[in-house]
């Protein structure tokens, strides 16, 4: 069974993707849902918060999704957090880089409220 009541974090520079992908969290009943406009601020709160799941945008300034599922993977404290990346890009060397730096799914923009619930379901069953 899946805790709807964790903390999820998301991040993204477009407040607009940030907004769309909240929405979507409230439609499959994630309503503790923070917010980082990119991976530096975004790592701070992970440090300094208790989060379920990170939802990250691969195309940030200045640290990148990737680089922050990189800090999060190097940190021994994050290490074991499901880490899904967005992308709008399904190129396969941004798959196998993100797979080789440990993300736990990949989801291509656009998506829906049923992709997102799925993704989610298969990092947080295999993750507990």
């Amino acid at each position: 069974m899946i805790d709807k009541s964790m903390n999820v974090l998301i991040v993204d520079d477009y407040k607009t993707m940030l907004r769309i992908i909240r929405n979507l969290l409230k439609q499959i009943e994630f309503h503790n849902v923070e917010e980082a406009s990119d991976g530096s601020e975004a790592l701070s709160k992970l440090r300094g918060g208790q989060f379920g799941l990170v939802i990250s945008d691969w195309n940030m300034q200045p640290m990148t999704g990737l680089q922050l599922l990189q800090e999060v993977r190097a940190d021994a404290r994050l290490r074991h957090l499901p880490f899904i990346m967005v992308t709008a890009e399904s190129k396969s060397e941004n798959v196998v880089a993100a797979k080789q730096a440990g993300v736990s799914n990949y989801i291509v923009k656009p998506f829906n409220a049923e992709t997102l619930k799925e993704k989610i379901e298969k990092v947080l069953v295999h993750a507990g």
